[in-house]
C-alpha cells in the first residue's frame, strides 16, 4: 500500500471539486453544478430547473419558452383509499407490471372493494422501499454503533480547514472507527470480537462493518426522533469511504444498500412473495389501529384481529424453501411499522388542514383573526392578504401531506444520493463549513411531487424552487431534517387546540381563558391563526436570498415560529396541554 501522506496530497483536491464527472457544457449555465434540464430558447442557455425557475419568475423572462431536455418521471395516478381511519384518500401509482390482477383478488374475496384493491396495490409498491424491523441481534450491534459513534470526533477532525492531506485525516479516522467498534464487540461477544482483532486486516471484516452501519441507517429511518447527534457522524463517515482516494487506501468502503422487504425476499428466494402480497388478510394483518374515538373493547378487538391474521397467513405462506413463520411475521410486522409511521406523520397535517378550512375559509370579514400578514411586521417577510396567506398556508399543508405520504421513498433516493461515490465541495454556508452535495434523484422526486401537488391548484402561491445541494440545502441530510421535523412542530399545536375544550370543563380555567382570551372558540382561534400567519411568513432564514417564498421557507417558519412559542401570550395553555418542547418528547 501506498504511503497515505503522499497520494492524499495528489488527491486533496479531488474531494473539494464540484459533484459529479460533468462537463462546462452539461451543467446549468448559473449554478454550474446541477445537470442542464431545460433549453431557455429566449436566453439560449441551459439551466437546472431551480434556476430556470428562479431566472424567470418574473419580467421579460416570464414568457420565455424552453425545450425539456431531461423529462421528469411521470406517474400514472388513479384515487386510492384511506390508509387508516384518519388518512384521505390518496393517488395511488397504476403499476402494469406489479402482478396484482384485481379480478384474482375479487375471486378471493367477492367483497374485496376497488379501494382495498388500491390499498394492496400500494403495499405491494411500497416494499420496495420498507426497511426491515431490526431482529434482537441487530439491536445488539445497533448499541455498539451508537457507542463507537458518540466517542468519535470524525467530524471534527475531517470537516475542517487544514493545509494537512484530508485524505490522510479521513483514513486515520475511519481506521479508529473500526476499532472502537471491534474493541466494543469484545466486551459484549467474545467469540465474535476474538475474530476481529486476531487479524488486524479490517478489510478481512469488511462484509461485518458495512452490516453494522447498515442497521444504523435501517433503524434511523423509521426512528427519526432517534440518533440526532450521531447519525450525520455516520452518513459522512460512509460518505468518505466511498470516495475513491480513500477506498484505494481501505481498500473497502462502508456501505451497504439498506435491507428493505424486496431486498429481504429476493435473499430468501421465496417463491410465495407474491401470493402473500395478494392476499387480501395482509390488510389485516398490517393495518394501524388507532385509540382515537375507540373503546378499550374494540381496540383490543382490532388487536387481536390483526394478529389472527399475521397467524393464518404465517401458517399459510410459510414453506422450507423459502420463508418460516418467524421470517414473513417479521415481514409483516415491518409493513405494520411503516403504515403506523405514515400515518404519524401525516394526520397531523391532515388535521391542521382541516382546521384550516374550519376556523378560517370566511375569516376575511373579521379583522381579528386575519392571516394577512406585512412586510416587515412582526418578523414577516412576505406581503399577503387574508385571501393569499390562506391560499398560500393551504398549498404549503398540502405538498407537507404528499412529502409524508412518499417519506420513506424519499429516504430511500436521500440514501442513494448520499453514497453515490460521487465527490462534494467544502463552502462556508452561513451555518458552519458544510459538505455540498448535488442530489439528483431526490431533487426529481421533489419536483414530482410539487408538480403533483400544483396539478390541483389554479394558481400557485410563491415561488416553486426546492433548495437542494446549494448554501440553503447544502445535501440530502439537511433536506431529511428539515422534513422530519414538521410532525414534530404540528403535533403539539393540533394537540393544544384539540385539549383546549376538554381542559375548559373545568370551571378556573375556563374563567381563565374567557377572561384572557374572550372565550374558547377565541383561544383556538388565536393560536392557529397566529401560526397560519408566522409559521409561513418567510422568516428564519439566516439572510434575505434564502427568506421568502420558495417551497422550503415555510418549514424554515415553522421552526422559527417554534424559536419564539416562550413569548407567546398563550404559552401557558400549551403547558397546561402538557407540551415539554418540539423534539418529538412529551407526546
Amino acid at each position: 500500500m501506498e504511503d497515505v501522506g503522499e497520494e492524499g496530497g495528489k488527491e486533496e483536491g479531488a474531494i473539494l471539486l464540484d459533484v459529479g464527472e460533468l462537463s462546462a457544457e452539461d451543467t446549468c449555465v448559473d449554478c454550474l453544478r446541477m445537470p442542464k434540464e431545460l433549453h431557455c430558447r429566449g436566453c439560449d442557455e441551459n439551466f437546472c430547473r431551480v434556476c430556470f425557475q428562479f431566472v424567470h419568475r418574473g419580467g421579460k423572462r416570464k414568457d420565455h419558452a424552453f425545450d425539456e431536455l431531461v423529462k421528469l418521471e411521470g406517474r400514472e395516478k388513479n384515487e386510492g383509499a384511506e390508509a387508516g381511519a384518519e388518512m384521505e384518500e390518496e393517488t395511488v401509482e397504476e403499476e402494469g407490471d406489479d402482478g396484482l390482477d384485481e379480478e384474482t383478488l375479487k375471486q378471493q374475496d367477492s367483497t374485496l372493494s376497488s379501494d382495498h384493491i388500491a390499498v394492496l396495490k400500494k403495499i405491494k409498491r411500497n416494499i420496495k422501499f420498507v426497511p426491515m424491523r431490526l431482529t434482537y441481534d441487530e439491536r445488539q450491534l445497533l448499541k455498539l454503533l451508537e457507542a463507537a459513534l458518540s466517542v468519535s470526533e470524525y467530524t471534527d477532525k475531517v470537516d475542517i480547514i487544514s493545509y494537512t492531506s484530508k485524505t490522510k485525516r479521513i483514513v486515520t479516522q475511519l481506521k479508529e472507527i473500526c476499532s472502537i467498534l471491534a474493541g466494543l464487540v469484545v466486551s459484549s461477544n467474545m467469540k465474535v470480537g476474538q475474530r476481529l482483532i486476531e487479524n488486524r486486516n479490517f478489510v478481512d471484516n469488511a462484509d461485518w462493518y458495512k452490516t453494522v452501519f447498515e442497521i444504523g441507517r435501517r433503524y434511523k429511518v423509521m426512528n427519526p426522533e432517534r440518533m440526532r447527534e450521531t447519525y450525520g457522524k455516520l452518513c459522512y463517515i460512509i460518505m468518505d469511504s466511498r470516495l475513491k482516494q480513500v477506498k484505494e487506501h481501505m481498500e473497502f468502503d462502508l456501505f451497504k444498500p439498506i435491507l428493505t422487504i424486496e431486498r429481504y425476499l429476493q435473499e430468501h428466494s421465496n417463491a410465495e412473495s407474491n401470493a402473500l402480497f395478494n392476499d387480501p388478510l395482509i390488510l389485516d394483518a398490517t393495518a394501524d389501529i388507532r385509540p382515537e374515538g375507540k373503546s378499550r373493547a374494540l381496540i383490543n378487538k382490532l388487536i387481536k384481529q390483526k394478529e389472527r391474521a399475521v397467524e393464518l397467513l404465517a401458517r399459510k405462506y410459510a414453506s422450507s424453501e423459502g420463508l418460516d413463520r418467524e421470517q414473513i411475521r417479521t415481514v409483516l410486522y415491518s409493513i405494520g411499522d411503516f403504515n403506523s409511521y405514515t400515518n404519524k406523520n401525516r394526520i397531523p397535517v391532515l388535521n391542521m388542514s382541516r382546521k384550516l378550512e374550519e376556523f378560517f375559509a370566511d375569516s376575511s370579514k373579521d379583522p381579528k383573526f386575519s392571516l394577512g400578514i406585512r412586510y416587515g411586521h412582526n418578523g414577516a417577510r412576505l406581503t399577503h392578504n387574508h385571501e393569499k396567506q390562506y391560499l398560500y398556508v393551504k398549498q404549503a399543508l398540502g405538498l407537507w401531506n404528499h412529502v409524508m405520504r412518499d417519506l420513506i421513498e424519499l429516504w430511500y433516493l436521500a440514501d442513494d444520493d448520499l453514497f453515490d461515490g460521487n465527490s462534494y465541495r467544502m463552502a462556508d454556508t452561513g451555518q458552519g463549513l458544510q459538505r455540498i452535495k448535488t442530489c439528483p434523484k431526490l431533487y426529481k422526486k421533489m419536483y414530482s411531487i410539487l408538480s403533483e401537488c400544483q396539478s390541483k391548484f389554479d394558481y400557485w402561491v410563491g415561488i416553486p424552487v426546492v433548495h437542494l445541494g446549494d448554501d440553503a440545502v447544502p445535501n440530502a441530510l439537511f433536506f431529511l431534517d428539515k422534513y422530519i421535523q414538521i410532525p414534530t412542530i404540528l403535533i403539539p399545536i393540533d394537540k393544544c387546540v384539540e385539549m383546549i375544550t376538554s381542559l375548559a370543563r373545568d370551571e378556573y380555567i375556563r374563567g381563565m381563558f374567557e377572561e384572557q382570551f374572550g372565550s374558547v372558540e377565541e383561544l383556538q382561534k388565536v393560536i392557529l391563526c397566529d401560526y397560519f400567519k408566522h409559521g409561513f411568513d418567510g422568516s428564519g432564514a439566516d439572510n434575505y436570498y434564502f427568506a421568502g417564498s420558495c417551497v422550503d421557507a415555510t418549514s424554515t417558519s415553522s421552526c422559527e415560529f417554534c424559536n419564539n412559542i416562550s413569548k407567546k401570550p398563550y404559552y401557558k395553555v400549551f403547558l397546561l396541554s402538557g407540551f415539554t418542547n418540539f423534539n418529538g418528547e412529551g407526546y
